[in-house]
């Protein structure tokens, strides 16, 4: 599978610079980092979201972290936020695979949130390109200028080890 047109489209009209790297396909974040030899901070992982409106939204943070769900609702002023199912994923995303939905929620019209934890410290930065054997790299700058319209707050968290 290629880069979806809606995420190439969008990709040029931001005038993005970024490199596209393959890998062994893989079916989560961390084995994607694995495989992809990135360090999983390094890596971009969308996680579709839903108000308790029915608004969906996507939550960008480190493939090593998780969302804390009551964090980001406050931040957003949402009263609550939930896992979206996977039938309206792949509604909406219906030109990616699932799993591997880009984090670059603008580029579907997704309202975008982007932890800081995933800028700070940083030079590079990974994310899916919309299958599970590519990804897509860039500078801390282009992805911080790609994530100037997404709000940016703290909202994960590293799970601890067992």
């Amino acid at each position: 599978m290629s880069i979806p047109s809606r995420l190439t489209r969008y990709l040029r009209q931001q005038d993005a610079r970024y490199d596209s790297d393959l890998h062994r396909p893989s079916r989560s974040s961390a084995e994607t980092a694995r495989v992809a030899h990135v360090a999983p901070q390094q890596l971009a992982k969308s996680v579709i979201l839903e108000d308790d409106t029915g608004h969906m939204l996507m939550a960008v943070l480190p493939a090593d972290a998780e969302v804390e769900l009551p964090v980001l609702a406050e931040m957003l002023g949402r009263r609550s936020l939930k896992l979206c199912d996977e039938a309206q994923v792949a509604r909406l995303f219906g030109d990616c695979c699932p799993g591997a939905v880009p984090a670059l929620g603008m580029a579907w019209g997704v309202e975008t949130a982007v932890d800081t934890a995933l800028v700070d410290g940083n030079a590079v930065i990974y994310m899916e390109a919309g299958d599970h054997e590519q990804l897509l790299r860039m500078s801390r700058e282009q992805f911080s200028a790609l994530m100037r319209p997404a709000r940016h707050g703290s909202f994960s968290r590293r799970p601890q080890p067992h």
